[in-house]
């Protein structure tokens, strides 16, 4: 099955390394929704949060400061329990 990974609070020159800025923006109000990833997304959290529950796996609870990797073939329930804001990128 594949795993989220989580890397907690990037410094600024891993943030740069990685693009972020250029990345698009995505914003979604409290909601809950399936979301089966067919390619990688990166994601970096703005604002928010979100619990992510693969399928047949442990809730992951992902916050401001986290920079998340949902592989290609995650299957997923996503819980945003607070506004979300996050910067995202697909490989």
């Amino acid at each position: 099955m594949p795993e989220i990974i989580i890397e907690k609070n990037p410094s600024e020159a891993r943030l740069k390394e990685l693009g972020v800025a250029g990345w698009e923006i995505w914003d979604c109000p409290v909601t809950e929704f399936r979301l089966d990833f067919d390619e990688t997304e990166k994601a970096y959290i703005l604002e928010g949060e979100i619990v992510v529950t693969p399928d047949g796996g442990e809730p992951v609870t992902i916050v401001p400061g986290d920079y998340a990797i949902f592989p290609t073939g995650l299957k997923s329930m996503w819980q945003v329990t607070k506004q979300l804001k996050k910067h995202y990128s697909y490989d």
